[in-house]
């Protein structure tokens, strides 16, 4: 349905984001690793034709490779998401999405359906860890407010996070964009923008308390 139209790049690649979550995770699935195997596969077209397949991005962001994302004891990852995550995310959701998952995401706006607006008032930075291992992912706001980040954040219907709010020792980027963790925890894509690289997180995936 986008052909015919007339998109700028930064649009083009959000379509393609949200193309891909109109069926993301809202009920039950029995997604496995080889399903989503297979379901990568198939969206090879859709990301040659809007440019998903870029093979680098510039620093600070820290490419990874598809080894990060091999099977483990619990799908792409070594151990399931944490029993008890933070802002009432559903731990069945982040599971799915964190662990047996490579392109689906939770709906956009579920973010705002959990009680982070109501917890997190924007006085301090907000740690965001990861849901299956509790390391440090995220820290924002970063070099803008936090009505900054709240906006765009809305704008775009998931979590934003830019360069120098994302813990490079911890995040990766893999060819195409899917933003994962070192343990191989799925947690969105990057879809630059005028700006540049723009990291479009699931919440679930960075619900933990952390391990601090």
């Amino acid at each position: 349905f986008f052909f015919g139209m007339k998109l700028s790049l930064p649009i083009l690649a959000f379509a393609t984001f949200s193309a891909r979550s109109a069926f993301g995770f809202g009920g039950r699935s029995n997604f496995t690793v080889r399903r989503a195997s297979a379901f990568s596969r198939n969206m090879g077209l859709l990301d040659s034709l809007f440019g998903g397949e870029k093979s680098s991005y510039p620093a600070p962001a820290v490419m990874g490779d598809e080894s990060l994302m091999s099977p483990k004891a619990h799908g792409t990852s070594s151990v399931p998401v944490k029993a008890d995550l933070r802002w009432s995310c559903d731990r069945e959701t982040a599971d799915r999405i964190c662990n047996f998952n490579r392109h689906y995401a939770e709906h956009a706006g579920y973010w705002e359906q959990t009680d982070f607006l109501s917890e997190e008032k924007g006085d301090s930075e907000v740690n965001f860890y990861d849901s299956n291992t509790g390391k440090l992912l995220f820290t924002a706001p970063r070099g803008r407010s936090w009505d900054d980040f709240i906006r765009e954040s809305r704008s775009h219907g998931w979590p934003s996070f830019r360069d120098a709010e994302a813990n490079w020792e911890y995040v990766r980027v893999l060819p195409g964009g899917e933003a994962v963790s070192v343990d191989g925890t799925h947690l969105g894509h990057n879809l630059p923008d005028g700006k540049g690289n723009r990291y479009c997180i699931n919440l679930v995936s960075v619900a933990a308390k952390g391990d601090e």
